[in-house]
């Protein structure tokens, strides 16, 4: 029978530094650094992982090595996920996905335009409705930039 296919309820810390790749005083010294690992002791005084242990191993391997995260801040991660009741997994540390964002539509700017001849010459009226069509375009594109800063 394979030693893989042998599942045990208890663990060393010897075999669980050969499943894990990890050396022994790596994970004495994580003991130390997060309180949710503290595998027990049996009479002689040794460590006895189970396979929660473990898989706490395994989370913490992949916060420090795969997600470059500080010793304080896996610390951080595991009490946050403990206390949102999340699973000590891989897809727990995803991110969500940023909500799409909502944007309101845009009232359509009206542009009314004429044909100008070269013969016709401009009156305070044309200046006065020229005026008016900026300032109505100022506040269309200040209203766009609100848009995009929210």
């Amino acid at each position: 029978m394979p030693r893989e296919a042998i599942k045990k309820l208890y663990y060393s810390i010897g075999e669980v530094s050969e499943a894990t790749i990890l050396k022994q005083y790596v994970l004495r010294y994580w003991e130390s650094e997060f309180p949710q690992l503290s595998p027990a002791k049996n009479r002689a005084g040794n460590r006895t992982y189970r396979e929660k242990d473990i898989e706490l191993v395994n989370f913490i391997k992949t916060l420090l090595y795969e997600k470059k995260y500080t010793i304080e801040g896996a610390r951080q991660k595991l009490k946050q996920l403990q206390e949102n009741g999340l699973a000590l997994n891989i897809a727990s540390l995803e991110e969500p996905a940023p909500a799409p964002i909502q944007v309101a539509p845009v009232p359509e700017l009206v542009i009314e335009t004429q044909a100008v001849s070269p013969q016709q010459t401009s009156t305070p009226q044309d200046s006065e409705k020229y005026q008016l069509f900026l300032l109505n375009l100022r506040v269309r594109l200040k209203e766009l930039l609100d848009l995009i800063d929210e």
